[in-house]
C-alpha cells in the first residue's frame, strides 16, 4: 500500500521541465510583420518565406534545419518605441515545448519616440517535432 501511494504521489509530481538552449536571430523593434503573431518554422522554405516578410532586403541567416528550428514571437505594430518583447525561456515537457515571452510596455511617465515600432524576438532551438505551446508571463 505504501509503495503504491509513493508511485501515485510521484507520478502526480511530474517531471521537471528540461531547459532547451537557444540563441538570439533579431530581436529588434524593426520588422515588416505587421500583425501580432507566434511562429515555429521547421523547413527552409518557411524560412525563407518568414524572412522575406520580416526583413525584405536584409540577408537571411543560415538555419540547419536538419538540427534546428526557428521560434518567433511578433507583436505587431505600436504606435510609440518602448515596446519590447523577449522570449524568456524555453522548455521541453515531454514531447511539448513550452515558450515563454515577456512583453515590455512604456511606463506612463516615459519618454517615448512618436515612431510606429514592429517589436519582435526570433530565436534559434533545437529541432523538435512536437508540439510547441506560447506563454506569455506576467511581469
Amino acid at each position: 500500500m505504501i509503495a503504491a501511494m509513493i508511485l501515485l504521489t510521484a507520478s502526480l509530481a511530474g517531471s521537471p521541465l528540461a531547459p532547451v538552449p537557444f540563441t538570439t536571430i533579431s530581436h529588434t523593434e524593426d520588422s515588416g510583420i505587421e500583425q501580432a503573431r507566434q511562429v515555429v518554422v521547421r523547413t527552409a522554405a518557411e524560412w525563407k518565406a518568414l524572412w522575406k516578410d520580416h526583413a525584405p532586403g536584409r540577408p537571411m541567416p543560415a538555419v540547419d534545419f536538419a538540427t534546428s528550428m526557428v521560434i518567433g514571437v511578433f507583436l505587431g505594430s505600436r504606435n510609440t518605441s518602448g515596446h519590447d518583447v523577449t522570449i524568456a525561456s524555453i522548455e521541453k515537457d515531454g514531447e511539448t515545448v513550452v515558450v515563454t515571452y515577456r512583453e515590455q510596455r512604456p511606463g506612463p511617465r516615459d519618454i517615448v519616440a512618436q515612431v510606429i515600432t514592429f517589436p519582435h524576438h526570433l530565436v534559434r532551438a533545437d529541432r523538435t517535432a512536437g508540439e510547441v505551446k506560447f506563454t506569455r508571463a506576467e511581469r
